[in-house]
């Protein structure tokens, strides 16, 4: 049993080795993966430009917002210049959104109704709005209910008003 030509014979010398595939590669193969990977940059693109545009035009709203925030926890204004107040920061908002030709002449019973319109609701006309007209004109000033209720309609305003 000590041949030793049995025993130099390499069992694994007559393998072959086996073809590997190709790498698989990150990049799509076909037209249609293509396409929707250039429509999905588009409409991201689109989408990033009109936030970015819509947060540039309402720039104006969040500027009037932080001021009525402003307005509404100043604790050492009395009711008259809090009126004041408040009716300067609807008049430069309204400014700030429409066309000055449209916005600045009015005055009185006018201006109210251009806030009605412009809001769509009729409580600056008929309701507690009436006091940025005639609020400093009066003998006793607003009471803090009203007030609050101003405040609120203004808030609601400057969040809804359309151009």
């Amino acid at each position: 049993m000590a041949d030793g030509s049995t025993a130099a014979v390499d069992p694994v010398a007559g393998l072959i080795d086996i073809a590997l595939p190709r790498e698989v590669s990150l990049w799509p193969q076909t037209w249609e993966a293509w396409l929707a990977i250039v429509l999905l940059v588009a409409a991201v693109s689109v989408a990033a430009w009109r936030y970015a545009h819509l947060r540039h035009i309402n720039r104006y709203r969040r500027e009037a917002l932080a001021e009525l925030q402003g307005i509404e926890h100043a604790g050492n204004a009395g009711p008259s210049e809090l009126l004041s107040r408040l009716t300067m920061l609807v008049r430069r908002t309204a400014l700030a959104a429409f066309p000055r030709e449209k916005v600045a002449p009015l005055v009185g019973p006018a201006w109210l109704s251009f806030l009605d319109r412009s809001y769509g609701g009729d409580e600056f006309s008929h309701g507690v709005g009436r006091l940025l007209v005639s609020g400093p004109y009066r003998q006793l000033p607003p009471e803090g209910a009203e007030l609050q209720s101003l405040v609120h309609l203004v808030r609601r305003w400057i969040r809804g008003h359309h151009a």
